[in-house]
């Protein structure tokens, strides 16, 4: 089998598209998107985040943020707050059509139009190699999504980052089951 070479560049499947957002000094949401992140521990998510973003001044002044999902029906504005500055467009949020509620958890906006979200308390951040590291506090998921009370991935219709070909995809077809198939080979 032939093999292309890439060289060392942040290319893997899948890469989660992370909606990140926080509120400003002023109490105005704003969001970013974001592909470099997931889960480091039970109860933790790390991301890449540089900190000339607007969202990462706010979430170092009000130690909190979310991190919804991004998914297929909101592709248009999810992809908007990423390649939109906060710092230039006071009004991003509004501009791209996110309405939002304030978490009862922690000190951000909870995005109604996406529907999985955690929401998250600040452990740090080291501006040297933009590691952002959250405190999950608690995972809230609108109803809409769910199927006898667990959450349904196709009505969620999440999207995952190609960075191979700057593209979205939706989160595709089960192919079988966690912690049971593997079992076969023991």
């Amino acid at each position: 089998m032939a093999r292309k070479d890439f060289g060392a560049k942040p290319l893997t499947y899948p890469q989660p598209v992370l909606i990140i957002a926080s509120y400003d000094e002023n109490g105005v949401p704003d969001a970013m998107n974001a592909a470099w992140g997931g889960i480091s521990e039970s109860n933790e998510i790390s991301m890449c985040l540089s900190v000339g973003h607007k969202t990462v001044k706010n979430i170092l002044s009000r130690q909190a943020f979310t991190v919804s999902m991004a998914d297929a029906a909101h592709v248009v504005e999810c992809d908007y707050v990423g390649i939109e500055s906060g710092n230039q467009v006071a009004n991003k949020m509004e501009k791209a059509g996110f309405t939002v509620e304030k978490s009862e958890r922690v000190d951000a906006p909870i995005i109604n139009e996406l529907a999985v979200c955690l929401e998250c308390k600040l452990k740090s951040y080291d501006p040297e190699t933009c590691r952002m590291v959250g405190e999950i506090i608690n995972v809230s998921v609108d109803e809409s999504v769910m199927t006898d009370g667990k959450v349904d991935v196709d009505k969620v219709a999440p999207i995952t980052f190609d960075p191979f070909n700057n593209a979205y995809h939706v989160l595709g077809v089960k192919v079988g089951n966690a912690f049971a198939d593997g079992a076969k080979l023991k």
